[in-house]
């Protein structure tokens, strides 16, 4: 078997080679990102840091009887809010939040519009379908490495590796959903005149709105699954006393704090759930 082995591909020398040619090229690219994703962290950090506790408990709580109006499930988020107050884990909540809300915003507004393309070219998506594979099977680890590279230590590592991990779920998701618009609502809708642009906002996006909405509701979750991954490179949050724990084999605190993370991820998984009529 050493002949085969003689000859190995270069797999890992060319990524190495590429990213160094990244690096060395393309850093005012890499810097403006940087500043744009630490400029979009830094706000809505403000935003949940700046007010009273009870005033982020009471926005989230309206927010969750807009979309869900249902009493119980309200009550349920403000008592896991309390419970976070209780267990003196706000801040840390918060810059997890953050982190989420930052990969929201980024994913889904790079996913949809994607996903839409893609579920309007099937070539396009035949395309990209081994590229979402990679980016999901991938070990989380491996994107550590580049992120560390291009942008160092902090949260904006964690946000992008977060991101490059995250963003096949919306884009499949909103994919599924448009390419699923029955074709008698398409012909009715071009039977009466409608344009390319009325038909894509009146008739496919309404119907894949369920779709569209778990696609954001697994990027909360699958964002939530990263912060302690994201605490490997700097990034704050709920996964600090995570590896805290671990590397003190605390108990107490690994189970008390990744609790925390469980409470954050139903509040979170509630809030945004929509069932299909």
């Amino acid at each position: 078997m050493d002949w085969l082995t003689d000859t190995k591909i270069p797999v890992g020398r060319t990524a190495g080679n590429g990213f160094d040619w990244l690096q060395a090229n393309g850093a005012w690219f890499f810097d403006g990102l940087s500043d744009a994703m630490e400029a979009l962290i830094d706000a809505i950090l403000w935003v949940l840091q700046t007010p009273h506790p009870f005033v982020i408990i009471a926005v989230f709580v309206g927010l969750t009887w807009i979309l869900q109006k249902n009493w119980k499930i309200c009550l349920f988020v403000a008592l896991g809010f309390l419970f976070i107050l209780n267990q003196d884990y706000w801040e840390e909540t918060t810059e997890s939040l953050t982190l989420v809300l930052s990969a929201c915003v980024v994913c889904m507004g790079v996913g949809v519009p994607i996903g839409i393309a893609a579920a309007h070219r099937p070539r396009l998506y035949a395309a990209m379908r081994p590229v979402l594979d990679l980016m999901q099977t991938l070990p989380t680890f491996v994107y550590l490495i580049p992120a560390i590279v291009f942008f160092g230590i902090g949260m904006v590592p964690g946000l992008i590796a977060t991101v490059i991990f995250v963003v096949p779920a919306p884009v499949r998701l909103t994919h599924l959903g448009v390419s699923s618009t029955p074709t008698h609502l398409l012909e009715a809708a071009r039977a009466f005149g409608a344009t390319p642009r009325q038909v894509l906002w009146k008739v496919e996006l309404p119907y894949a709105f369920p779709q569209i909405m778990t696609g954001l509701n697994q990027t909360i979750m699958l964002s939530l699954s990263m912060v302690v991954i994201a605490a490997l490179v700097g990034a704050d949050g709920l996964g600090v006393p995570v590896v805290r724990a671990l590397n003190q084999v605390n108990t107490a605190l690994g189970f008390e704090s990744g609790f925390i993370i469980v409470v954050v991820a139903i509040m979170l998984d509630r809030m945004l759930r929509v069932d299909r009529k």
